[in-house]
């Protein structure tokens, strides 16, 4: 029995093109997907180091800061050392990051009224961010002076803010700072910069 010998066709010109232009094209489709999963990673990575090191973005918890922040809401801050008084900032705090308002800063004097009116070094605060005034949970000795280096820190909702006019958490340190809060992303009908006055 003869076996029949199997020939083999020679590709058209028009066959070899094609599979050329293929090769090509999943070559290119390869290098263009690489690149661009590359470019992802260090999107990604430089998004996190900004997040991390200068836009830390947090989501506040309770109602401290009502009304200027409530609860749930997600805010940027922007690390920085040029802080001023009725400025947010955000803080660490017993492995937490808590949300303030600075009241006085390093040498600055604090006193309060009974019904919570603040002063610092003998001027009354105007506070229009605060809906009512309340001395809190306070056990410090007014007047109080400030800490070099440190910051006086309250609330907004002062009846249930635990802050620095309680010895627990007192003045804040500048190495606690997160950032200043200037940023509100959620809810989206209140983006926009929080209001620091």
């Amino acid at each position: 029995m003869k076996k029949s010998k199997k020939v083999l066709e020679r590709p058209s010109i028009e066959l070899l093109e094609a599979e050329i232009s293929r090769t090509k094209h999943n070559r290119r489709y390869r290098s263009v997907l690489k690149s661009t999963v590359y470019a992802l990673i260090t999107v990604a990575a430089v998004a996190v180091l900004v997040a991390t090191l200068w836009l830390p973005v947090m989501q506040t918890y309770g109602n401290s800061m009502a009304p200027t922040l409530n609860n749930g809401e997600i805010i940027f801050s922007v690390k920085t050392k040029n802080l001023n008084q009725s400025d947010i900032i955000a803080f660490y705090f017993n492995n937490k990051i808590l949300v303030k308002r600075i009241i006085a800063g390093p040498g600055d004097w604090v006193d309060m009224d009974a019904d919570g009116t603040v002063y610092v070094n003998q001027q009354q605060l105007f506070e229009p961010y605060v809906m009512e005034k309340s001395l809190g949970d306070a056990d410090i000795d007014l007047p109080y002076q400030v800490p070099e280096g440190k910051y006086f820190v309250m609330g907004d909702h002062r009846a249930t803010s635990a802050d620095s006019r309680h010895t627990a958490v007192g003045c804040i340190d500048m190495e606690q700072i997160v950032g200043k809060i200037i940023f509100r992303i959620w809810p989206l009908e209140q983006i926009g910069p929080v209001d620091q006055h």
